[in-house]
């Protein structure tokens, strides 16, 4: 297979699993937390905690993310809004997520309250950032980060010595971070179809960069969308731009699908099968670890 033949193969490869899983309710995901909010203000609130939260294993994200956002009442955007440490905090500083403790939540919804009224909304902020020459969201989420961490938040943190965890919420790319969570939110912010909701206006979606987590780096990997060895913005850039090489447009459409073949064990990444079960088969070249490969010459 020439180059331009693989090229096509991927692409059409990439439309046929695009469809198979944009349909609601595929599997387990955090969004299911998140489109349920028809007020746009809400979704944007609720899905900056979902996502911010959505690390570790997914029964967990998704009772955590519950959790949070039943104790935010009807309208987590106007819970934010009003938010007052010294009235409201009781109402979610109980909340444990692995290393996010109560305080965090507590500084977070001082962090978002004020960027409500700075900016006007959470797109606002972002948007803010972002330069004419961006070639993509980077921009804005290094602008969002540096802002958030000029906010005095130590009064969120009485129970101890503040280490502001609330800053775990705001990863900038100009230190390395990919941003998964960020990413991720902002995928269901600016894109809609069947599995994103969408409802920002000012940010658009050729923007958008990947969300590099553990299944995304494998399938990105198989499918030769990156040569790189390490997790980080730069990974996350490369796949982003192989992926727009298809879309130019809409680049990011293809993530939910590619995360959730690798979350259902259908890529052959270091397993014996290699892509004998992948919808992608043909076009991807999973590595084999040297026990799959043992396995595989025994049979």
């Amino acid at each position: 297979m020439n180059p331009r033949q693989r090229a096509l193969a991927l692409a059409s490869s990439l439309e046929s699993i695009y469809h198979a899983y944009d349909r609601p309710a595929v599997i387990d995901d955090p969004i299911e937390c998140v489109r349920p909010y028809a007020d746009l203000r809400d979704r944007e609130i609720a899905g900056f905690l979902a996502a911010g939260l959505a690390f570790g294993n997914v029964k967990a994200v998704m009772q955590s993310v519950r959790t949070a956002l039943a104790a935010m009442g009807p309208s987590p955007a106007e819970f934010v809004g009003n938010f007052s440490p010294s009235r409201d905090a009781h109402r979610v500083d109980h909340l444990v997520h692995r290393w996010t403790r109560g305080d965090d939540i507590v500084a977070l919804c001082v962090v978002l309250r004020e960027i409500l009224r700075t900016f006007g909304s959470i797109e606002g902020a972002v948007a803010h950032g972002m330069r004419e020459a961006s070639n993509d969201i980077g921009d804005g989420l290094d602008a969002l980060g540096t802002w958030a961490a000029g906010l005095d938040v130590r009064d969120c943190y009485p129970r101890r010595t503040p280490r502001h965890g609330v800053m775990y919420f705001f990863p900038k790319p100009a230190a390395g971070s990919a941003c998964k969570r960020l990413n991720l939110y902002l995928r269901w912010m600016v894109r809609r179809d069947r599995i994103d909701p969408g409802g920002w206006t000012r940010i658009a979606a050729r923007h958008l960069v990947v969300p590099l987590d553990v299944h995304i780096i494998r399938v990105g990997t198989c499918l030769g969308l990156t040569r790189r060895a390490s997790p980080g913005w730069a990974m996350a850039r490369e796949i982003t731009d192989a992926l727009r090489a298809v879309d130019p447009a809409d680049p990011v459409r293809f993530d939910f699908a590619l995360c959730h073949l690798g979350m259902q064990g259908l890529c052959g990444h270091g397993r014996p099968q290699g892509d004998a079960d992948c919808p992608m088969r043909g076009v991807c070249r999973p590595r084999r670890t040297a026990g799959a490969r043992r396995v595989a010459r025994a049979r």
